[in-house]
């Protein structure tokens, strides 16, 4: 009879993965202790979760259903946080015609800043000309299935509720919103009638959006957790060596996105807010880091209802309206930068010549389809594939891209995060709704989760 081991090599570097994963775990809960800020603990996650997946590869992937787990956490939360609180918020509104000025002007802001976006990401491509390293291999693309682009019928149709209790079941938030908003409009309608009938209903309301807020603060504690997992799992099934070859495309999008933050935003909260832009992003640090590791605006949707309140001073009515519908359809980052840095890098490979009209063709499609495909999974893709299809270039080149989608997710999806951030500020002080003073004082600057003070109110507080 054969000796035979207990367990192969790749079994001890599968236990490894995990053993040194829970000890960085055990490492992110002491610094939590030792009152370390949730955004810095956040970033320490993403650093140790790459040196893990290096580390041990792909024998770290299944380290990924912590991971899981926790995004699962966060779309429980979501659908309920988003509808309770719209209705919360939008029913302390007592004329309806403020909830109209609202939604004009939070929509004005995602298209202008969608349209710099793509400018700039049309701009930063054509100066490093990504594609240059491996032009005209068309080859490359041979056996990419393209997605299907959804008619403009479909969309309109996807986006108003005809079963609310289905599509919250579903996650599909854009007609939760709508129905939300519908509900709303009706407790005020009603209530400037008959306000004793509504009184229940808001009270309810009221009650359910302090719950969820809660329960949202449970989850979000695990944040530096599920990143770890999460960025793990990424680096051991693509690896560092991903990057290589697509190395020019990647820096390309993470300078346009670099620059569209610190210059677009840095101007609009400076110039329009008129408030000091490092104060401001530095207010905004968590919301930048969670959108950066966990690559999802609708993970970071509860810590930016926080960041927006409880650092930039935006009042709740503002932010409950402006992040929710951002997290869905302002898509500066998905929609805007990478389509037309992509559609560059197609045309080189291709070795197609483009001219001034396809350039601003590429920037007005990029911008309008960030709102048609509002409420579509996959928003990046379905973008990209429209700006594609309508500059006539071949979607096939889009498949040479795809093995990096992962790395570059994480800074399109911060600069989402960040403009529906900006966004709110832009709102909250045009309507009055923004506390410069308390923005100024540096006291206060940790959101907190779990944490109480006198009166039963959320303490703000590094852990």
């Amino acid at each position: 009879m054969k000796d035979q081991s207990w367990l192969t090599v790749q079994d001890w570097s599968v236990y490894g993965s995990w053993a040194a994963a829970l000890l960085l775990g055990v490492i992110l809960w002491w610094l939590a202790k030792k009152k370390v800020g949730f955004g810095t603990r956040v970033m320490l996650a993403l650093v140790f979760g790459f040196a893990v997946g290096a580390v041990f590869g792909k024998d770290a992937a299944d380290v990924g259903i912590i991971g899981s787990i926790y995004v699962n956490l966060i779309k429980m939360v979501v659908i309920p946080l988003v509808f309770s609180t719209i209705i919360t918020s939008l029913t302390s509104v007592k004329e309806v015609g403020v909830l109209k000025k609202l939604g004009v002007k939070t929509i004005s802001i995602f298209l202008i800043t969608t349209a710099i976006a793509a400018t700039i990401g049309l701009g930063t491509a054509l100066v490093i000309d990504p594609g240059a390293g491996i032009a005209n291999q068309p080859e490359a693309a041979q056996g990419f299935e393209a997605r299907e682009i959804p008619t403009f019928k479909e969309v309109l149709l996807s986006l108003v509720p005809s079963n609310p209790i289905n599509e919250m079941a579903e996650g599909k938030v854009v007609p939760v919103i709508i129905f939300a908003v519908f509900i709303a409009v009706a407790i005020i309608w009603e209530g400037a009638r008959h306000p004793e009938r509504v009184e229940p209903v808001r009270k309810v309301f009221e009650s359910l959006s302090h719950i969820m807020f809660r329960v949202t603060k449970f989850v979000i504690r695990l944040t530096p957790y599920g990143v770890l997992a999460l960025v793990t799992s990424m680096t051991a099934r693509y690896g560092l060596e991903t990057l290589e070859q697509l190395a020019w495309f990647v820096a390309a999008v993470f300078i346009a996105c670099i620059i569209h933050m610190v210059v677009t935003y840095g101007l609009l909260v400076t110039f329009v807010a008129r408030v000091n832009p490092i104060r401001f992003f530095k207010k905004a640090y968590p919301t930048i880091a969670v959108a950066f590791t966990t690559r999802s605006s609708y993970a970071t949707l509860p810590v930016n209802l926080e960041v927006i309140t409880k650092r930039i001073k935006v009042s709740e009515r503002v932010a409950s309206f402006v992040a929710p519908l951002g997290a869905t359809i302002n898509m500066n980052g998905c929609g805007g930068i990478y389509p037309a840095i992509v559609a560059v890098f197609v045309a080189k490979v291709f070795g197609i010549e483009l001219g001034i009209t396809d350039y601003v063709l590429i920037v007005a499609v990029a911008t309008i389809a960030s709102i048609g495909v509002a409420g579509v999974p996959g928003p990046a893709s379905i973008s990209t594939t429209v700006v594609l299809v309508q500059a006539g270039l071949p979607i096939e080149g889009f498949a040479l891209v795809l093995a990096v989608d992962a790395v570059v997710d994480m800074a399109r999806t911060a600069v989402n995060a960040t403009g529906t951030t900006v966004a709110a500020l832009l709102v909250g002080n045009s309507e009055g709704e923004f506390d410069r003073e308390a923005f100024n004082k540096d006291e206060d600057d940790d959101i907190s989760f779990g944490n109480e003070v006198e009166g039963g109110k959320p303490a703000i507080s590094t852990t």
